[in-house]
């Protein structure tokens, strides 16, 4: 069976959605959304810097539903709730990378707010629908049921943690970086209050490892610490000066009466002038404290030499391990029950039928 798709935006992640897209003999694209009014008319190919693909962009969400597509591939940096709510009303499966897994991130955003929920919305749409919403990427998302799988090896599980460490100095100026306080003093008033709201989709993370380890966790809290630059850093589409944020490890744990039991923990650090104490590993990291201990290292290298990568390749690189765990589970998501469903729903995702397959 073939899978009908439309890819929503055409972005960074976007981009490796289409180009995985078209490689995966199960799908192809009908049909692309458009951001901005600017782009409606244009080629989907050209849009992500592809060759003409003879499929036409639209800012009519109408529209994309009069195509009746078995799924879209929803890929800008926020969801927009009444977009999702009414493609999953229409019929039509999502797969997302738009910081939304569970929905405990949009629900918090949210909180004070009369009427039904994020959650509740999307949940009550999927069953009119008769449609799925399924959201992952790699951090949050893939590395979180990875983690899971790896405490199989294990009797026991005091705490589970997952951590991403990474050098962003090529990446601090993107706009998913500018509510994190790179630049700013450090005791900014309501930073750290500004920086969970952002980052609120790792609370989605946690709930996502807790119902694969049959957990129900009663507090999930984010601790924020920030470190300073030595020197002026001149980094790409942002400026930070000396002594201004420069660094920061973010914190979200899930705990059970009051024992901390999981956690997702973010190293982002601005090159090499700051004063954070904290290792950069240049990755992904599993630690199971259990019986035994489980260590578990997921490091994303390109083919070809690596010494030639430019940071335009690194970035695609992000991307690309951002986008495939949601596209490559378009099947198993088509197929899924209606509603919210996260990798514990799902059968285990691969890249099905792809093994020998070259672009």
């Amino acid at each position: 069976m073939t899978f009908r798709v439309v890819q929503w935006t055409s972005g960074g992640v976007a981009r490796q959605a289409v180009g995985a897209i078209l490689a995966d003999p199960r799908l192809e694209l009908v049909g692309m959304y458009a951001f901005s009014e600017v782009k409606e008319g244009r080629d989907a190919g050209e849009l992500v810097g592809l060759a003409p693909l003879g499929v036409t962009a639209t800012h009519s969400v109408d529209e994309i539903i009069a195509l009746a597509p078995d799924c879209v591939s929803y890929s800008p940096l926020y969801p927009d709730v009444d977009h999702l709510e009414a493609l999953l009303a229409a019929g039509i499966n999502v797969v997302t990378t738009c910081n939304f897994i569970t929905g405990w991130g949009l629900d918090y955003k949210a909180r004070g707010a009369d009427g039904p929920s994020p959650r509740q919305r999307l949940a009550r749409a999927g069953k009119l629908g008769n449609a799925t919403i399924f959201g992952t990427g790699i951090n949050p998302g893939h590395i979180n049921y990875l983690a899971c799988v790896v405490s199989a090896h294990c009797q026991q599980v005091r705490k589970l943690t997952v951590t991403e460490s990474v050098d962003v100095f090529h990446f601090v100026g993107d706009p998913n970086m500018d509510r994190i306080g790179y630049g700013l003093a450090i005791d900014t008033p309501g930073l750290a209050a500004q920086v969970k709201e952002e980052t609120s989709v790792f609370g989605d993370a946690l709930e996502l490892m807790a119902s694969l380890l049959d957990m129900r966790l009663d507090g999930i809290e984010c601790h924020v610490e920030y470190a300073a630059a030595t020197r002026d850093i001149d980094a790409p589409g942002r400026y930070i000066s000396q002594g201004s944020i420069a660094a920061a490890r973010l914190r979200w744990v899930g705990s059970v009466g009051g024992q901390e039991l999981l956690e997702n923990e973010q190293v982002w650090v601005a090159g090499e002038h700051t004063a954070a104490p904290w290792d950069v590993r240049h990755g992904y990291s599993v630690f199971v404290q259990g019986e035994p201990d489980m260590y578990n290292t997921l490091l994303p290298i390109p083919a070809g030499d690596v010494s030639a990568l430019s940071p335009a390749d690194m970035n695609a690189l992000g991307m690309r391990i951002t986008a495939l765990p949601s596209i490559n589970a378009i099947p198993a998501v088509c197929a899924a029950a209606p509603g919210i469903r996260t990798y514990r729903d799902l059968p285990p995702v691969a890249a099905a039928g792809m093994a020998g397959v070259t672009a």
